[in-house]
């Protein structure tokens, strides 16, 4: 399985940022890393080696890309609206920088998919919602997607547009919504304990997304796992190839 390094200098970033390639084509798959987690994460908890038939098949290309969770949502030293800022130059150099990187090095000028567990799943999700031109598919593995988790009461409108469950159900633009619903959306929570995740109500923010699409039309794939399956890598592992191989 062919797998390379990439680095540069963000310019929307100001710093060196980091990718891990894997795969030599195939829908070219964009995966957020979890919260404080680096573009090595899936690589090193086993979700590569669980992706590996799709990779060595040509049937999809694995394009890992950095955080900086640190520097902005979870970086309580900052207001909410210093957040946000510093959250608008991690999605420029998405969009503006990876992107087109991604594009090249697959050979393809269509759509990507994004992917990601817990907070990469968030951004994938938020990615996916927010730039469906660019975009055309999601598999958000025990995400959330409103701010509350992140800021309680601690309110800022900047946030609005950065969280799917508070922008989703107020989107009314027809060319949008037309975009969405052509779009392959899949999210994906476990039922089994979530104690060791705080207060994080992912079951309630997933079925919270699944009754916004509902009323937007936008068809969705929204699947609840057993009272065994857990907020953890070794269920990821299992979760991914199982709606890979049915969306591709």
């Amino acid at each position: 399985m062919n797998s390379e390094y990439k680095k540069w200098r963000s310019s929307a970033l100001g710093r060196d940022m980091e990718m891990k390639v894997y795969g030599r084509g195939g829908k070219p798959i964009v995966v957020f890393p979890s919260a404080g987690g680096r573009f090595f994460e899936y690589e090193d908890f086993g979700m590569v080696e669980a992706l590996r038939p799709f990779l060595e098949q040509g049937r999809a290309q694995l394009f890992a890309v950095d955080g900086v969770d640190g520097e902005s949502w979870v970086n309580q030293a900052l207001s909410p609206a210093d957040r946000v800022r510093r959250h608008e130059d991690y999605e420029r150099y998405v969009l503006n920088e990876a992107v087109p990187f991604i594009r090249w090095l697959n050979g393809s000028s269509g759509s990507l998919l994004t992917t990601g567990c817990s907070m990469g799943g968030y951004h994938a999700a938020n990615f996916f919602f927010r730039h469906p031109e660019v975009f055309d598919g999601v598999i958000s593995l025990s995400a959330l997607y409103g701010p509350k988790h992140i800021f309680g009461d601690d309110w800022d409108p900047s946030l609005y547009y950065h969280f799917p469950l508070a922008y989703l159900p107020g989107l009314e633009t027809p060319h949008i919504l037309g975009l969405l619903r052509r779009g392959k959306i899949v999210l994906c929570v476990g039922q089994g304990d979530w104690e060791a995740c705080g207060d994080y109500d992912c079951i309630g923010e997933t079925r919270a997304m699944k009754a916004v699409l509902d009323a937007k039309g936008i068809p969705c794939w929204v699947d609840f796992w057993g009272v065994d399956v857990h907020h953890d890598w070794t269920w990821w592992r299992r979760q991914m190839p199982y709606f890979l191989d049915r969306i591709l």
